[in-house]
């Protein structure tokens, strides 16, 4: 019977060879032929099957060590102290660090049968539980989570949304919104009327007019390859991962909420139906932004956000900001107070909101290089910490294993519509953007 160590160096033989066999189509600069691809196949096939024989002699093995127990006494033990049983209980619950977790994780792939006991595993649909490294492995939820907790109250954007995480099985939350698109009386909440009236005169029933709005979890996916050197330094694993992935998804989910199509993905408020569009002055030089446009910006934003609201920019908006004034007689004022001037702010403002550079906003002149926006009225849905697994095939020659983290997300603007005033001519919204000006 081979040992356990014999069975790992078989697994590696065959792996080689998978290796070699890829490695000689990719010189060549071609696709692999028929025969390779069954070749291929085979190769994967007894992969598997060394896997189980491996799985299967660990486990026998550790069943046997367990069996056999120590040779004192259990008796004759010394009595834990409450304090020694929290620490082992903590050790036994808990990661010390997130990098202690990656590396369990990646042991977790690479020895199936000695599966750290504060890991989960999981079957993936069509892949054997029993091989963890092929899909297995579910991230522990107290890491995961702490990564996107990360995410959601340190970035500019993100912790002024509302988000809602789910639980249990759901994949999907139906919210019910007041369908109002105007303030007019007999229109306020969706049709929600009072009126003056004379005693004992009749009056007249009124009732508000709901719409669905539905959000669909959308997948977030990212890979991370880590080599068998960095795996043995959990600090600076966890630094690795941590940090990258922390900046990555806090840009794509701001991308998606700024600019999401809603196909596949979230709908950014660029692209709703309740954005409102300022036009752009009568003769007004193409990529240029005047006092005209932002006065007329903030007058159409609803006065209940004003408050909440904040001016997100391109950085290169930020020239036409600082040269633009408001007339007074034969001279000026400026009206942009740059971040640490007069304003003493951290970021510069515009009638008293933050103005926040973001690369997500298109380049001066094209619409949607600026905007003031209210993100308190953008409503998104989560499952809460990411899913991840881990996996020492795809780059087994290398001596890398692969990281892939999941994170499932949702969102929207609350209005389906711009909204038409109780007085006035102008419709307003939570969000507005500036025409194109080319």
């Amino acid at each position: 019977m081979r040992t356990i160590k014999q069975i790992k160096e078989d697994i590696g033989s065959v792996m080689k060879k998978l290796g070699d066999l890829r490695a000689l189509c990719v010189a060549q600069n071609r696709d692999p032929s028929e025969e390779e691809r069954a070749q291929a196949s085979t190769f994967l096939d007894e992969v598997d099957e060394l896997e189980a024989i491996l799985a299967s002699e660990i486990r026998s093995r550790d069943t046997i060590d367990r069996v056999k127990g120590p040779d004192k006494d259990p008796e004759r033990t010394p009595i834990d102290t409450r304090k020694d049983k929290q620490t082992r209980g903590d050790r036994r619950d808990h990661f010390a660090s997130p990098g202690e977790f990656y590396q369990a994780v990646m042991r977790a792939g690479t020895h199936p049968g000695q599966i750290d006991p504060r890991l989960s595993t999981r079957a993936a649909t069509g892949l054997s539980e029993s091989v963890p490294s092929d899909g297995g492995f579910l991230v522990e939820t107290e890491n995961s989570s702490e990564l996107m907790k990360n995410i959601w109250t340190g970035g500019q954007i993100l912790p002024l949304i509302q988000k809602t995480t789910l639980s249990g099985n759901k994949n999907a939350m139906k919210f019910n919104g007041l369908d109002e698109t105007s303030r007019v009386d007999g229109s306020r909440a969706g049709g929600i009327r009072a009126y003056w009236k004379d005693e004992a005169a009749e009056k007249t029933k009124s009732k508000p007019t709901f719409r669905k709005i539905d959000l669909t979890l959308h997948k977030l996916i990212g890979l991370c390859y880590a080599t068998d050197e960095l795996l043995d330094d959990a600090s600076a694993l966890a630094a690795t991962i941590n940090d990258g992935f922390k900046a990555e998804f806090d840009f794509k989910l701001v991308d998606g909420i700024i600019n999401g199509t809603g196909a596949g993905q979230p709908l950014g408020i660029l692209n709703a139906g309740c954005v409102v569009t300022v036009g752009k002055e009568a003769g007004q030089a193409a990529d240029t932004i005047v006092w005209e446009n932002v006065s007329k910006m903030k007058s159409r934003l609803m006065a209940s956000s004003l408050p909440k609201s904040v001016w997100i920019i391109n950085q290169d908006c930020e020239p036409q900001l600082n040269s633009m004034s408001l007339a007074v007689g034969t001279g000026g004022v400026p009206v942009y107070m740059p971040a640490g001037g007069a304003s003493v702010q951290p970021y510069g403002t515009l009638f008293g909101r933050p103005v926040i550079p973001l690369e997500h906003c298109q380049s001066v002149g094209t619409t949607g290089d600026i905007m003031l926006c209210d993100f308190s009225q953008y409503k998104a849905i989560d499952k809460g910490g990411m899913q991840g697994d881990v996996s020492i095939h795809v780059e087994f020659i290398s001596d890398e294993s692969v990281f892939r983290f999941v994170y499932r997300f949702d969102g929207q603007p609350v209005l389906a519509s711009e909204i038409t005033p109780f007085k006035g001519t102008n419709t307003l919204s939570h969000f507005v953007k500036l025409a194109s000006r080319d």
